[in-house]
């Protein structure tokens, strides 16, 4: 994966200096905004591709879950600064639009055509079908931001040579900003949820602990569940599970984790094994204070469950 992000950062820096050297020749805003974009491109794929050696770091004293979130913090900052880049290009079209510009048309194409291909290459060598790692689509959004910058400033090109309409170039600079702006602003969102702790969007908590309660008999309730992410592909889960007997906490901890793995591809979770009417975090758990209370009245209601107080039981792969 490194590799690909240094191939596509040479092909990026080798067309930026192309296309910057054209922009100022040609006085085309469209693809000074596209050798932006390249420049951010190259600063992005150079932060992916640090990311993605530091995330191959093994956890230490200081990082008990290692190093791999540098990866997610890399694609937050990529995304906050292809929003701040967006910013500046309607900013300067919106100054071109009052102070036309007078744009050399023909460079403008074959410098503009030049960087749609060197976006092309690129962005093959770094799509992969199905990619969910968060710092790769960052690093593949700033390509594709090129890639439609460059496509923008080849059809302002063709309109300008052929018609001399050059309010066309920042139009299509400000089309293309819109564009990329909603896919960056969806990259801080999923970035920055994971970085505040947030639970991975596609696993339910109430069909996960209803699963969980089917699946594994000797679990009475399941509360107190807590899931986060390290990466979209390493989600953290720790829940509190309420069995009667204290026989058969080994049992219910084993199945849990079992089932917690094979549905929710959940390899690392902490199972606190509760026996008795009480949780001990129930002073810190208004959750789940609410449902130990439902226990006390289903055992009241149906002439209990012996309790044995006091004993818990934690496990952790």
């Amino acid at each position: 994966m490194t590799s690909r992000l240094l191939w596509a950062l040479g092909v990026i820096v080798v067309f930026m200096v192309v296309e910057v050297v054209g922009g100022l020749i040609s006085g085309s805003l469209a693809l000074l905004a596209d050798a932006t974009h390249m420049l951010t491109d190259a600063l992005a794929l150079a932060l992916a591709a640090s990311a993605q050696f530091l995330a191959r770091r093994p956890a230490d004293a200081r990082l008990h879950f290692g190093y791999r979130r540098a990866q997610v913090l890399a694609a937050f900052v990529n995304g906050v600064l292809l929003a701040i880049l967006l910013f500046w290009i309607v900013f300067e079209a919106a100054r071109r639009f009052m102070e036309p510009v007078e744009v050399e048309s023909g460079l403008m194409l074959w410098v503009a055509v030049a960087g749609f291909i060197a976006n092309v290459i690129a962005f093959f060598i770094l799509h992969r079908p199905q990619e969910r790692d968060l710092n790769m689509r960052g690093a593949i959004l700033h390509v594709i931001g090129d890639l439609l910058g460059s496509a923008a400033a080849i059809i302002a090109a063709l309109v300008i040579g052929a018609t001399g309409w050059v309010a066309i170039d920042p139009i299509l600079s400000i089309a293309v900003a819109v564009l990329i702006g909603v896919s960056a602003v969806r990259l801080v969102r999923e970035t920055g949820h994971i970085l505040l702790e947030g639970a991975p969007p596609d696993i339910d908590r109430e069909e996960l602990k209803k699963g969980l309660i089917a699946a594994v008999p000797q679990i009475r309730d399941v509360h107190s569940i807590q899931i986060t992410q390290i990466t979209p592909e390493q989600p953290r889960l720790t829940l509190h599970a309420w069995v009667a007997d204290a026989q058969e906490a080994a049992s219910a901890l084993a199945a849990a984790k079992a089932f917690l793995e094979a549905n929710y591809d959940i390899h690392y979770s902490t199972v606190q094994i509760e026996i008795g009417d009480e949780c001990p975090d129930a002073g810190a758990q208004s959750e789940a204070e609410t449902s130990f209370e439902v226990h006390k009245n289903q055992t009241a209601s149906s002439g209990g469950l012996k309790a044995h107080g006091g004993a818990a039981f934690a496990g952790s792969d």
